[in-house]
């Protein structure tokens, strides 16, 4: 028994040596965790309230492509933006305006003046924010997970932000079922509020520190280049933007995920944004409590997924678990379009979540080893390119194929194209021997 107790807590320290070893990764972690929470809150309610006011899925994913679009339209320059820029002040800057924009939905909720065009603005202008927070937060991640923190401060990243989920979408259901949608606006308005707080402290700790690094970087620098006879080579602004790109191509684990799920993610994100919340509201005609459960039972099953990932410092044959991964959601997705029982549909969901955060873990970790921290914005920003710039097309098209031939029909469609996606990928040696 000693032993176990023993062994449970090294894993434990194991856990929390980020938290412990860091005050950079502390302010990131708590600044990140806080705002997930009103966002999460968010995310339950917004289709919600779409559908409620609406009734339809054509107009669920044409809200969902003018959230998309301005994030795909800035993701090809965010990233250079971010590799030249400081990036806590970028971070700043579109929590900031985030803030406002829910406080002022929740505003217009109250008093009941919130209209569809309303709404599409404020998706437009936070999708936007979202396209520029992404990739700067992605690299400042990078830069503060050290290779001696690095898999503990993954695992207890996606822990937390997962447990976070868990709460997020029950409340989310509970303030629609008992409240409103705008008290769920008024909450993320103040959990950014918050966030601010913590990236502020993080902006006065981590950047004054990175500035003497960087002044004894120079120093060195200077010193060296008396001792040369060579100058210093310099890069034109062409060769700073595509450095992303040429990256990239030198990895064929990289660019080939990153353009199978600029595919793949049409159809499982498509899925769980547009009709996952039709199935339950419309389709089944279940209380938004009982959506609310679905979506935390995803994120019970991403935390055991995260938890098994982080037990291990080291994982073999990463090519064949996170791909694996992948093809788990697509099949629980599948599942969902058959399985008509609310308490079965709930532990379906924690099949997606467990699948998707296996390969979410070893993507993540993947790019933390194979990017330099200095073009990792670039990088980034074009993973994320890559990721969502079909996804406005995908939203339009499963929302209006739904309305066509029906949500279930569509479910399993999709759901099946995105499983032979993952085959075809696991097809490639470059991903079934990435390891």
């Amino acid at each position: 028994m000693p032993l176990e107790q023993e062994q449970q807590e090294s894993v434990i320290r194991r856990f929390l040596s980020p938290v412990r070893q860091s005050k950079a990764f502390t302010y990131l972690w708590l600044g990140q965790l806080i705002a997930m929470l009103g966002s999460s809150v968010t995310m339950i309610i917004l289709p919600i309230l779409v559908y409620t006011l609406t009734g339809s899925s054509t107009i669920m994913g044409l809200a969902m492509t003018i959230y998309m679009l301005p994030i795909v339209i800035i993701l090809p320059i965010s990233g250079w933006i971010v590799d030249h820029t400081d990036r806590v002040r970028l971070i700043l800057l579109t929590n900031s305006v985030r803030f406002v924009l829910m406080l002022s939905g929740a505003i217009l909720i109250f008093t009941d003046q919130l209209s569809l065009p309303v709404l599409y603005v404020g998706l437009a202008l936070y999708g936007l924010m979202e396209g520029i927070f992404q990739p700067a937060y992605s690299a400042l991640r990078a830069e503060i997970f050290t290779p001696d923190i690095r898999n503990a401060a993954n695992a207890l990243t996606q822990v937390s932000i997962q447990f976070v989920r868990l709460l997020g979408p029950t409340l989310g259901g509970i303030l629609v079922t008992v409240a409103s949608p705008g008290s769920g606006f008024a909450l993320d308005s103040l959990t950014y509020l918050f966030s601010l707080l913590c990236f502020t402290l993080l902006s006065k700790h981590f950047i004054s520190k990175r500035q003497q690094e960087r002044r004894k970087q120079q120093t060195i620098d200077q010193a060296s280049s008396t001792d040369s006879l060579h100058s210093p080579v310099k890069t034109s602004v062409w060769q700073e933007f595509t450095a992303g790109f040429v990256i990239l191509q030198k990895q064929p684990w990289l660019w080939i995920t990153i353009v199978i799920f600029s595919l793949l993610n049409i159809c499982y994100v498509g899925i769980t944004s547009v009709l996952i919340p039709w199935l339950f509201k419309i389709h089944h005609h279940l209380d938004p409590v009982v959506y609310g459960l679905a979506m935390t039972s995803a994120g019970v099953g991403a935390i055991i997924g995260a938890v098994l990932f982080g037990s291990r410092k080291q994982w073999r044959k990463r090519g064949w678990i996170g791909y694996g991964g992948a093809l788990l959601s697509g099949i629980a997705l599948f599942l969902l379009s058959v399985i008509t029982w609310p308490p079965g549909m709930v532990m379906i969901m924690a099949l997606e979540g467990f699948g998707l955060m296996m390969f979410a873990l070893v993507w993540e970790t993947s790019l933390q080893e194979l990017v330099p921290v200095e073009s990792f914005g670039r990088v980034a920003s074009l993973d994320m390119f890559g990721s969502f710039a079909f996804l406005p097309i995908g939203f339009l098209l499963i929302g209006w194929l739904a309305d066509q031939i029906g949500g279930l029909i569509t479910i399993s469609l999709f759901s099946g194209i995105g499983m032979l996606l993952v085959i075809i990928g696991l097809c490639v040696p470059a991903i079934r021997r990435f390891d």
